[in-house]
């Protein structure tokens, strides 16, 4: 029987129609961008086209956006690009559930003498827009915080946000990484002075991104060497990898509102059930706008979220225990920590995360593993 794959938070199959634009440039499209030749030159065409369709789906200048190899990447250069274009200011503020991407880069700097500000969450993910407000002072360098919350799917206020650091003329990188392709994303209605995407999330090729800086801004290469990407990010660029994200993306923006429209539903029908059929609380903001409609995270009373979770994929359903990039540890993660989930509820989380294979009639199976699964791990 074919497998239930509930993991879309951390990472989408490929989309069909991005599969066969990356295709040629695998093979008869081999042309490296930077060489003055007709391969070369039509494959920096391709580059350029493709970076346009980005900046038009974030509706931004072409000349905005700069190809990575993912949201990691993005993440750590626009904050230590930043913090080395302004060496002279030495504060960094974050909230306590950022992406490990954002953490442990404000932790690298942490040790090279920047302060770091942790602004707390309420129960539900949101940050207090009144200690980040406080937390600004004359040495603040730079403020990071991540769109929709990969874990809990907190959507943040990020045209709050964006409107107190424009007040208090401090940039605000934004982490997008989950939230593109689910919410809508008009950076003309915003102040961010950067923002990263990973087009593994909607559906794109893994080992691509992009860091979108806004015109004005000045960061610093993390990677030296040739005059790629405007010369801020040598290396022969991943044209396979940026025709599909470009692609992925197109993609994505058309098809938004259906998608979101899709997955609300197929969540407060999954959302339902469990709440019906499981002693367990759901992590993160109620279902609805200010939390992505795709994810649903829950703790279970007593019980062990990675044993949980084990025996779920070996009765072929795939779901995890929360960040892809810290599934190996047995311990509550950060975020689910900082909301403060109940002692005797904290150790059984397990994240769901829907997509477009997942259908309603699979619900039934869903929950009846997970009543199998419980029953085995108590």
């Amino acid at each position: 029987m074919k497998g239930i794959y509930l993991d879309y938070a951390a990472t989408t199959p490929v989309n069909d129609e991005v599969l066969q634009a990356m295709l040629p440039f695998f093979s008869i499209r081999y042309g490296n961008p930077s060489s003055m030749h007709q391969l070369g030159i039509t494959n920096k065409k391709t580059i350029n086209e493709s970076r346009k369709t980005v900046a038009n789906c974030l509706n931004v200048l072409q000349e905005e956006i700069y190809f990575t190899s993912g949201g990691t990447e993005a993440t750590n250069w626009a904050i230590r690009g930043y913090a080395d274009a302004y060496p002279e200011k030495k504060e960094i503020i974050i909230s306590q559930i950022e992406h490990h991407a954002t953490l442990h880069t404000c932790q690298f700097l942490e040790k090279k003498g920047y302060k770091i500000h942790y602004i707390p969450v309420d129960k539900k993910g949101f940050i207090s827009l009144k200690k980040l407000e406080n937390s600004i002072n004359e040495n603040t360098l730079l403020v990071s915080i991540i769109w929709a919350n990969n874990e809990i799917g907190t959507i943040q206020d990020i045209k709050a946000i964006s409107e107190i650091c424009k007040n208090h003329s401090v940039a605000l990188h934004v982490d997008a990484v989950q939230a593109f392709g689910q919410i809508a994303i008009d950076l003309s209605l915003y102040d961010i002075s950067m923002l990263t995407l990973s087009a593994h999330k909607f559906y794109g090729p893994k080992g691509i991104g992009c860091l979108y800086v806004k015109k004005g801004i000045s960061i610093e290469p993390l990677i030296h060497g040739g005059s790629q990407e405007q010369n801020h990010r040598s290396g022969t660029e991943n044209i396979t990898g940026i025709v599909g994200m470009a692609k992925a993306a197109e993609i994505a923006i058309s098809n938004q509102q259906s998608y979101y429209e899709k997955l609300s539903y197929l969540s407060s029908r999954l959302h339902q059930r469990m709440i019906m059929d499981f002693d367990c609380v759901l992590n993160g903001p109620e279902l609805g706008g200010r939390r992505l409609p795709g994810n649903l995270n829950y703790s279970f009373r007593d019980i062990i979220g990675t044993q949980l979770t084990y025996w779920l994929d070996q009765n072929d359903i795939f779901v995890s225990t929360g960040s892809a990039c810290n599934s190996d540890s047995i311990e509550p993660s950060h975020v689910i920590k900082a909301i403060k989930v109940p002692d005797e509820y904290i150790k059984g989380t397990v994240r769901i995360s829907l997509g477009n294979e997942f259908l309603e009639t699979d619900i039934p199976r869903v929950i009846a593993r997970f009543k199998e699964g419980i029953d085995s791990v108590i």
